[in-house]
């Protein structure tokens, strides 16, 4: 059984650029929307990415916090290209940065489109309570808020945020 365990950030500068290794562009839509979701007549999201020349299917439990039940599975490229096209509302586009810090490395979501200006890191942890590096950049921890999921901002895009979701302060 699969499970995640991940952990949001908003970041206080642009510093972590600097330690970038490798980045990638990323395009994703949902087969669930975010208000089946919300009005609670589904357990799990389902997701159709592609990054790079890969594609892939994944399902997360919908559950809100830094641990989740989530399963990956590769598809052909064709596939979740016309599974895109055909089936989701909308696509989220984002370049993913990779950043090494300490034991892990941050994964930093760069968003384009109605999501740009946006940038959160992300990282994976083998348990709830792994310690890890805080690097300087790396600001208030957002993973309990669920406007920051990306399933949220197919419907909710960063553009449509008020000023004070914007600095974090609700």
């Amino acid at each position: 059984m699969g499970v995640e365990i991940e952990r949001k950030f908003l970041l206080t500068s642009d510093a972590w650029r600097a330690a970038v290794v490798r980045s990638e562009r990323m395009s994703q839509g949902y087969l669930i929307d975010a208000a089946a979701l919300r009005a609670g007549g589904v357990r799990c999201s389902v997701r159709v990415r592609i990054a790079g020349d890969g594609a892939w299917l994944n399902i997360k439990s919908a559950v809100h916090g830094i641990e989740r039940r989530e399963y990956d599975y590769p598809i052909p490229l064709a596939d979740a290209e016309r599974q895109l096209a055909e089936f989701c509302d909308a696509r989220l586009e984002k370049t993913r940065h990779y950043v090494p810090c300490g034991d892990y490395t941050f994964e930093i979501d760069e968003f384009h489109g109605d999501n740009a200006g946006l940038v959160v890191a992300e990282l994976e942890l083998p348990a709830v309570d792994a310690p890890f590096e805080r690097p300087a950049w790396l600001g208030a921890e957002v993973s309990d808020r669920p406007r920051y999921y990306n399933i949220h901002l197919i419907n909710h895009p960063f553009a449509r945020w008020s000023a004070a979701e914007k600095s974090g302060a609700v």
